[in-house]
């Protein structure tokens, strides 16, 4: 009876290292891994995040046509593990208030707006599965922009006499919050 649980035990060892290693080494290289930080106006920020690639595929739509990132669903904001970002001290996200921190970034998509939300859950792998709302920090409201075809999901920063922006870009989509330190 033991040699029996030994061998389950080994079996479910080695699937479990053999998904890992796929996860990490495969998975992972189809949407690599980036770290993105910016300082303007006193301000620290830095984002991590996992960047997909279009391939052809619809990105945003309706879930009927298989919209890889469908309108009104959760969605985790890149690929793999959870976006998360980090402020040096207390902003003003999308025009609300946000201590300095990290949070895990989602959001929900629209065809006009996307809702994006900070949540203080952290440290998600393999984040498919949706936050606990309750620890939502802040969500709000953000106008899309249509601009020319981007291959690759990308977050960047840029600066203006009001705001830093943080303009969040795939296909034809790009959606800019505007970030003021407080």
């Amino acid at each position: 009876m033991k040699k029996i649980i030994y061998i389950v035990l080994a079996v479910l060892l080695v699937g479990i290292a053999g998904f890992l290693l796929y996860e990490t080494q495969v998975v992972a290289k189809r949407s690599p891994k980036e770290t993105v930080t910016f300082n303007d106006k006193g301000l620290d920020i830095s984002v991590v995040y996992c960047r997909p690639s279009k391939k052809g595929r619809l990105i945003y739509g309706e879930e009927k046509v298989n919209a890889l990132v469908p309108y009104g669903k959760y969605w985790r904001f890149g690929a793999n593990a959870a976006t998360e970002i980090t402020f040096s001290k207390n902003v003003t996200f999308g025009g609300k208030p946000v201590p300095a921190g990290s949070y895990r970034v989602y959001a929900v998509p629209g065809a006009d707006t996307f809702e994006i939300s900070l949540n203080s859950e952290l440290g998600v792998t393999f984040a498919n599965n949706e936050p606990d709302y309750s620890k939502d920090v802040v969500k709000v409201n953000i106008p899309v922009e249509e601009i020319p075809e981007t291959e690759k999901f990308t977050i960047a920063f840029s600066s203006s006499d009001a705001a830093i922006n943080m303009d969040i870009v795939w296909d034809k989509t790009q959606v800019r919050v505007p970030i003021v330190p407080q």
